[in-house]
C-alpha cells in the first residue's frame, strides 16, 4: 500500500491542532498559580478585584473558583480592604482563605457609630476610562441623518465655548446636543460597514430652532475647537457600569480597528471587535491570537505573503496553515449593534488587525 507523505503529514497536523484545542478548553477551568503569587495579601482601599486575581492567577477570570472550599464567604465578588486573603491547597488544589477584619467602631461624644467599609468593585469603570477618550460607534444611517455645523457670522472656521454657530436643521430640535467629529469608518475584514467612529468634540444648546432649514446653538463645555461639518449628535455619550467578568465561550471574532487608528496595539489600547450586542456582553473576558501567513510548501517553501508566489488552485496539501497562537487577552467592556470595544490586558507581543479573538 502506497501513503501520500503530504497527506499524511498534513492529517497529522490537523489532529494535533485539534487535540492542542481539545487540551485547551478543557484546561480552561483549571485554577493555575502564577509562581509570583504571593502567600497573603491584604487588600487596599483603591484595589480592584481584577488587579488582585492577577496577582494569584494565570487567568483571573476563573477568580471564583479559589472560594469553592471556603464556608466564610457566600459571593466571591465580595472582599474588603482590610481583608487578609491567604493561599492553602486542599487535595493539591490551591483554596483561598479570608481573614476579616471586625466591623469598625466610631466612638464620638455624642454616638457610637458602627460602620463597614465598601466591597472593592470587580473591574470599576474608572480603571478604564483613563484610556478611552469619548468615543461612540454609530450606525452609518443615524451617523449621515445627524445635523452638522455650517458656520457663523463672523465668517470663522473654527468654534470654541460661547460662539453661536448657525446648523443646518435635521429632525425635531432637542435642548442639549454633543457636537461629535468623524474618526474613522470601521469595517469588517470583508469590508462591510460596522458603524462610524466618532469623538465628542464640545457641547452644543440650542438658541433658535424656528427658521425653516436651519438652527442656531450655541457652543458649550469644549473638548477641542469644533468645525463647520461636525456634526450635532442628541443621544449620549455612554460610559459603562463595573464589570463583573466571565470568559468568552463560542464567541469568536477578529479585531478589527482601535481607537487611535495605530497600526499595532499592545496592552492598555482600546480595540474594535466585530462581534455585536446580541453575541457579546461587557465584562467578557476573551483570548487574542496571532495566525502567520500560509506557507506555500514546494521545491522552496515560501510564505504566501511573499511576491510572486503562486498559490495551487487544488487541494493538494501544499498549502500549508500555521496554526494559531495567543498573544494575549482583552476584555469586552462597551458593545453597540454591530461591534464591541475590548481593552487588552495582556499582551506578550504587539497585536494586529486582523488577530483572532475567542475563547481564552
Amino acid at each position: 500500500m502506497i501513503f501520500d507523505r503530504k497527506l499524511i503529514n498534513t492529517s497529522l497536523c490537523l489532529l494535533t491542532a485539534f487535540m492542542l484545542v481539545v487540551a485547551g478548553f478543557t484546561a480552561a477551568q483549571e485554577v493555575d498559580l502564577k509562581p509570583t503569587a504571593p502567600k497573603t495579601y491584604t487588600v487596599k482601599k483603591n484595589d480592584t478585584l481584577w488587579d488582585i486575581a492577577s496577582l494569584f492567577l494565570e487567568k483571573p477570570w476563573l477568580w471564583p473558583e479559589l472560594w469553592r472550599k471556603n464556608t466564610q464567604i457566600t459571593n466571591p465578588h465580595l472582599i474588603y480592604p482590610g481583608d487578609i486573603l491567604t493561599i492553602r491547597y486542599v487535595n493539591g488544589q490551591p483554596v483561598l482563605d479570608v481573614a476579616r477584619n471586625k466591623k469598625q467602631i466610631t466612638l464620638t461624644p455624642s454616638t457610637v457609630t458602627e460602620t463597614k467599609p465598601f466591597p472593592i468593585s470587580v473591574l470599576p469603570w474608572s480603571a478604564i476610562a483613563t484610556y478611552v477618550d469619548q468615543n461612540e460607534l454609530l450606525p452609518e444611517e443615524s451617523y449621515t441623518r445627524l445635523p452638522y455645523l455650517l458656520g457663523n457670522q463672523e465668517a470663522e472656521m473654527r468654534f470654541v465655548e460661547g460662539d453661536i454657530v448657525l446648523s443646518r436643521k435635521m429632525g425635531r430640535p432637542q435642548d442639549q446636543y454633543r457636537v461629535i467629529r468623524k474618526q474613522s469608518t470601521i469595517k469588517d475584514l470583508d469590508g462591510k460597514v460596522l458603524g462610524v467612529q466618532v469623538h465628542h468634540v464640545a457641547d452644543a444648546t440650542m438658541v433658535e430652532d424656528r427658521a425653516a432649514d436651519q438652527w442656531l446653538v450655541k457652543v458649550d463645555g469644549s473638548n477641542f475647537e469644533a468645525q463647520r461639518g461636525d456634526k450635532l449628535y442628541a443621544g449620549e455619550f455612554t460610559g459603562a457600569d463595573d464589570l463583573s467578568l466571565t470568559a468568552a465561550t463560542t464567541q469568536r471574532g477578529k479585531i478589527v480597528g482601535n481607537l487611535h487608528e495605530h497600526s499595532l496595539t499592545g496592552k492598555r489600547d482600546v480595540v474594535i471587535v466585530d462581534i455585536g450586542s446580541d453575541s457579546i456582553k461587557p465584562g467578557t473576558v476573551m483570548g487574542i491570537y496571532a495566525q502567520g501567513p500560509d506557507i506555500i510548501d514546494g521545491k522552496s517553501p515560501r510564505y504566501s505573503s511573499e511576491s510572486n508566489v503562486v498559490r495551487s488552485v487544488f487541494n493538494d496539501g501544499t498549502t500549508v496553515k500555521q496554526p494559531a497562537l495567543k498573544v494575549g487577552e482583552l476584555i469586552i467592556f462597551k458593545t453597540f449593534e454591530k461591534a464591541s470595544y475590548g481593552i487588552i490586558t495582556r499582551a506578550r507581543d504587539r497585536v494586529k488587525k486582523g488577530a483572532i479573538v475567542a475563547n481564552p
